[in-house]
């Protein structure tokens, strides 16, 4: 299913836990999967939600490549087009290969993020770690599993692959939405349906909220806002 510009921006409108929870009325057998399962860090809590497509790879930092540099570089010149290319906007999801280690040596700070930003991507989701955080570029979104002061021997060691993140299943050219909560992949084919699931949920719990913020709230307003939610469809 082809997204449109506009529909990007009406998935972005919402933050991450409202996408997971229209995801539940949309595609309920995702309900226990298709998200981070373990905490990633945010640098940046302030930014809005980004949606975008999946760039997939591997690193490590522990120990250096077993590639020559020419291949080292032309792997990095793949990786870098693959962030370019369509579709877009791009978001980085590299799986940090390296178990007890991962996170050693930072891929990313302020090199990195400014050339995605400059390549189309809108951030990164990682398992590794990132570095640079007062000179990050500006917008540039981040989940990371840590913060790191040295990039060790980082590289590369795939590209384009399925890859786990804190527990979040990614494919390349899944759909992914992320802010400081977290990440999700939404499916392609429920994606324009989950602006309107979002705004069905908003609706039903505006309810239940505006009578739980009034005076006199009781637990028979309470069942009452409930019931009256149920209504709503």
């Amino acid at each position: 299913m082809t997204l449109t510009a506009a529909d990007l921006k009406k998935l972005a409108a919402y933050d991450t836990p409202t996408i997971c929870n229209a995801l539940e009325v949309v595609a309920p057998e995702r309900r226990a999967y298709g998200f981070n399962r373990r905490p990633l860090i945010c640098p940046f809590p302030k930014l809005k939600p980004i949606v975008g497509y999946a760039r997939t790879g591997t690193i490590r930092s522990r120990e250096p490549s077993a590639l020559s540099k020419a291949d080292q570089r032309a792997m990095r010149a793949a990786y870098y087009r693959s962030i370019a290319a369509e579709p877009r906007p791009s978001i980085s999801v590299l799986q940090d290969i390296d178990g007890p280690d991962a996170g050693f040596g930072a891929f990313w700070g302020e090199v990195q993020s400014t050339i995605h930003k400059g390549l189309g991507c809108l951030g990164v989701v990682t398992d590794g770690c990132i570095r640079d955080i007062d000179m990050w570029a500006p917008g540039f979104q981040a989940l990371a599993g840590s913060i790191m002061p040295s990039h060790a021997h980082v590289h590369l060691v795939s590209i384009g692959e399925t890859v786990s993140i804190a527990g979040m299943i990614v494919k390349p050219d899944d759909l992914l939405h992320a802010d400081h909560h977290g990440a999700v992949v939404i499916p392609h084919d429920v994606a324009k349906r989950v602006p309107a699931a979002c705004e069905l949920l908003t609706r039903k719990e505006s309810v239940i909220l505006n009578a739980a913020r009034a005076k006199g709230f009781n637990a028979d307003k309470l069942m009452k806002a409930i019931a009256a939610a149920d209504e709503i469809h």
